[in-house]
């Protein structure tokens, strides 16, 4: 007989919210953010355009992906958010509402099967979306726990056919310096670079986010499309992604060129590694000034950790 253990991560069903609860509560919400304005951490922000996959919302949520701590208050998690294209401050909510997220085209390049270029309703409706409750820990050293709508990073590997000679998949936000003000500090690398390696593309866990709190993703969060990777640090989620290039070779992401002896390829967090500024033994909880003890790949390690091994001589941790 075989007996599978579940990950120390997972919670039992029985202590997680009750779905109609949450759909209730979601229901309220959405028709809150369907009016006038909606109310964000104080400010009053203009009605979302428009999402053309909004009926796809909320998401039917996956039972393997729950927590061990409360869900980070909506209000809380899209006020506080960093989007260094519309600036470098962590209320960029308003600024980020110039973000124009149709017409939207996400391209395959690179080593794959044909290149091509696909719209992102048509890649949204042809996929298996779900919802998964993450972690998510900034390097900044501060974490949330959201209910993130979505799907797996694998699922879009395998509708990019790639070629089995790729190693890594690159992704790329958009650049477009008249639309995001913080594209003109020419002292960053625009546009903004992240990659991975194919077997954390395809680990269980990565995750292309569409939406969250079961509703489209709002601008602030990266809409229409940006990567949840939930044991590694923040700065790894790319926002707004326009590319997926496949490529034998490691790229150089955007924090590497700006700081590489503060960020590296691989970011996994670990609480005995500090950053050259400060520790990262703990985490202070968005919307609380309470610290909790930070975790090895965010609790995540029974899924992730054999990624890594063998790899000798690699900075895991930044």
């Amino acid at each position: 007989m075989l007996i599978k253990s579940p990950p120390s991560w997972q919670m039992p069903e029985r202590e997680a919210t009750p779905e109609h609860v949450l759909f209730n509560r979601r229901h309220f919400l959405g028709a809150l953010a369907a009016g006038t304005t909606t109310l964000i951490g104080g400010s009053a922000f203009a009605a979302r355009e428009t999402d053309p996959t909004a009926d796809l919302y909320p998401a039917k949520r996956n039972g393997n992906f729950v927590l061990d701590r409360p869900l980070t208050k909506e209000s809380d998690a899209s006020s506080y958010n960093n989007f260094y294209e519309f600036g470098s401050h962590k209320r960029i909510a308003m600024e980020a509402r110039r973000l124009k997220i149709r017409p939207w085209t996400v391209s395959f390049e690179g080593m794959v099967e044909k290149e091509r270029q696909v719209d992102i309703d048509t890649l949204i409706r042809a996929m298996p979306l779900e919802e998964r409750l993450y972690r998510m820990r900034c390097v900044e050293a501060w974490s949330m726990a959201v209910p993130w709508s979505g799907f797996a990073m694998s699922e879009l590997v395998k509708y990019a056919k790639p070629l089995s000679s790729a190693k890594y998949v690159v992704m790329q936000t958009f650049h477009d310096a008249k639309m995001a003000s913080g594209q003109k500090q020419v002292w960053y690398p625009w546009p903004y670079t992240e990659g991975l390696t194919m077997a954390e593309a395809t680990n269980e866990l990565a995750f292309m986010v569409t939406g969250i709190y079961g509703k489209p993703l709002p601008k602030q969060f990266g809409a229409p499309l940006r990567l949840a990777v939930p044991w590694k640090y923040g700065f790894k989620a790319v926002k707004s992604i326009v590319r997926f290039k496949f490529t034998d070779r490691r790229p150089v992401t955007f924090w590497e060129k700006v700081q590489s002896a503060e960020y590296g390829f691989w970011a996994n967090v670990n609480p005995k590694v500090s950053h050259p500024r400060w520790s990262q033994a703990s985490e202070r909880i968005l919307g609380s000034t309470k610290r909790v003890p930070t975790l090895l790949y965010n609790g995540y390690g029974e899924q992730v950790a054999s990624l890594y091994d063998g790899l000798k001589g690699e900075n895991l941790f930044k």
